[in-house]
This record gives structure tokens, sequence and C-alpha cells, in this order.
């Protein structure tokens, strides 16, 4: 998924995948307009400074495509898994009508993530928590569940890999948004294909 004013069309021969399979990530820090892309998902931006208004802005402008919505990332504290589980519990219900994910943050490992309210996972925190077993086994857990697991902060193929290793669903970075050589080195290393996004929203 890409959050870029970039041609996607292009973007997707740069990574090396079929077009449809390169969607969309909406924030509301960039306010790129909808693509119209088979699927896209929204960010709240917390990761660099939330804005509560700004995001139901986005949401707002967006409940017309909300059909094409794989999912929406629940405000959420980044580092903290306690914290954006207080936060989780404050926005659910003003998000009744999207399909909810929790990005899941350092310390999830250690609380129960609340299955029954999210439609997908968003491998969320720092580096170490994201590369760690615990998280892959939140990857595990939700694919078991039938939910959507998506990875944040990918931009390298390293990371593109472990992904797939995963069985990740979908990943977005903001190198691989902004930058054709980073598209184009995951593209040269093999490992941006595999990514399965085909399946119905």
């Amino acid at each position: 998924m890409l959050d870029t004013s970039q041609d996607y069309d292009q973007c997707a021969v740069e990574l090396g995948v079929e077009p449809e399979r390169c969607w969309q990530l909406l924030t509301p820090l960039t306010r790129y307009s909808n693509r119209g892309r088979a699927g896209f998902a929204i960010d709240n931006g917390a990761f660099s400074g939330f804005d509560a208004s700004a995001f139901l802005k986005l949401l707002e402008r967006e409940t017309p495509n909300r059909d094409r919505c794989r999912f929406v990332v629940v405000p959420d504290v980044p580092m903290s898994a306690r914290r954006t589980l207080e936060v989780f519990d404050g926005w659910r219900y003003k998000l009744q009508a999207w399909p909810k994910a929790l990005a899941c943050q350092n310390g999830q490992e250690d609380l129960p993530i609340p299955w029954d309210s999210i439609a997908a996972v968003f491998i969320a925190g720092d580096d170490r928590f994201k590369q760690s077993q615990s998280a892959r086994q939140i990857v595990q857990a939700a694919k078991a569940l039938g939910k959507w697991a998506h990875m944040g902060r990918v931009n390298t193929p390293s990371r593109v890999r472990l992904a797939i290793e995963w069985g990740v669903d979908s990943v977005d970075g903001t190198g691989l948004s902004r930058y054709s050589h980073m598209r184009k080195a995951v593209r040269d290393m093999g490992a941006a294909p595999e990514l399965d996004l085909e399946d119905d929203i």
C-alpha cells in the first residue's frame, strides 16, 4: 500500500507487481485524493502526531468509498500497547461503520487483542517489536481467525521478505511510497510479488 501522489501504475512496475495489487494508503497527513484503486486503507497518522479533526474529516470524505476500504487504523499510542488499547476502547464505537485495525505496539504480547471488534491487525511498534516472535505470533493468530494482517514501515527487501515469510497480507512504507530506487530495490531482490492482495473486500 502506498501513500503517494505518484502514478500508481508506474509504482507497480517499479515494485514488480501487477497494477491491481498496488493499493492506496490514505492518511490525514498527506490527504491525497482517493485514486479508485481496487482497495485502500486509512491510517490515522499517530506515528507523526495524531490530529483527531483531520482524521475524522478524512473518514467523512471517504464514506462513499467505504465498501472498498480494507481497514481503518484506530487511533493508537506509538510504542505502547497498553495505552493503545485504552485509546482503542475510546474510539471503537465512533468507527462502528468501518472495518477496524488494531495497531499492535510494544507489549502487545502480554495483553489481549479485541478480536471480535477488529477486521485487521497492523503490526506497528519499534523495529525490535516489529521483527519479534511475538509480532509473528500475532500475525499467525490473525490469519487463524480470518483477519487481515498488515505491517507498517516496510521499506527494504529484507523487511518485505520477512512480511512474506510471516504471511502478512499487505505492507506500507514511507520510503516505498516516495522513492523509485527503494521500490526498484524490492523488485530487483525478487521480494515483492508474493504479497496476496486479491481477497475480496
